[in-house]
């Protein structure tokens, strides 16, 4: 079972850098996974731990989790995330620059069950969901264009299928129509950070994962210094 990056652990909550290629949540046929990582290192101080999952990544995506480790923290941070007081940053490298180098995203998207993908569709469509997020250009280079987006809304993979919208598909997502090869179950997105409207039991309000160490985010640290 692979080792967590843990960024912050308090007696209410842990957060943790999940890594590229592991599924967030249990998963009886997928030991390694966020959720049974997290409990696996509870488990060693409690002998029962509560872990309540308040949100998760897909599983191309690396980056910061936030879990629970009290019902009553988990009641509290669901209704942060529902009333959108969380505040989630991600970085993404594309290919192609967008033609607009900031700007805010607005389209409805629909889950296509059967292909496991969000489509850009109408309104009107039955089951269609408004989604919005902000984008910004951080850099352009020869091997791709590093993008920091803000979610206004938690849709099934929103930021894939609206840069994907605009011609900027994610380096990697292949299923977004992005051939370039990349890391096996990896897409070029990572949850960057994560900011809370007010501290739990002192906390820190915003914590921040660094880039991972592969692919091509190493090009691009200079950013970030």
């Amino acid at each position: 079972m692979s080792a967590i990056e843990i960024l912050f652990e308090s007696n209410q909550i842990i957060v943790i850098t999940k890594p590229a290629g592991t599924i967030s949540e249990h998963n009886k046929f997928e030991a390694d996974n966020a959720e049974a990582l997290v409990r696996a290192h509870l488990i060693e101080k409690v002998k029962t731990p509560f872990v309540g999952i308040t949100h998760r990544l897909d599983r191309v995506t690396s980056g910061i989790l936030l879990m629970a480790k009290r019902p009553g923290t988990l009641k509290t941070i669901n209704q942060w995330f529902e009333n959108r007081q969380i505040k989630k940053t991600y970085l993404a490298i594309t290919s192609t620059a967008p033609k607009i180098a900031s700007g805010l995203l607005e389209q409805h998207l629909w889950t296509d069950v059967e292909q496991k993908k969000a489509l850009v569709v109408s309104g009107k469509k039955k089951g269609a969901k408004s989604a919005q997020l902000s984008y910004r250009t951080l850099a352009v280079t020869d091997f791709g264009c590093l993008l920091e987006i803000q979610p206004k809304t938690g849709r099934f993979h929103q930021i894939r299928a609206q840069l994907a919208h605009i011609g900027c598909p994610i380096i990697g997502d292949e299923k977004y129509g992005n051939a370039q090869p990349y890391l096996k179950q990896q897409i070029a997105l990572h949850a960057y950070q994560l900011e809370l409207p007010e501290a739990i039991n002192e906390s820190p309000v915003q914590f921040t994962a660094g880039l991972p160490d592969t692919g091509l985010w190493s090009r691009f640290a200079d950013q970030f210094k």
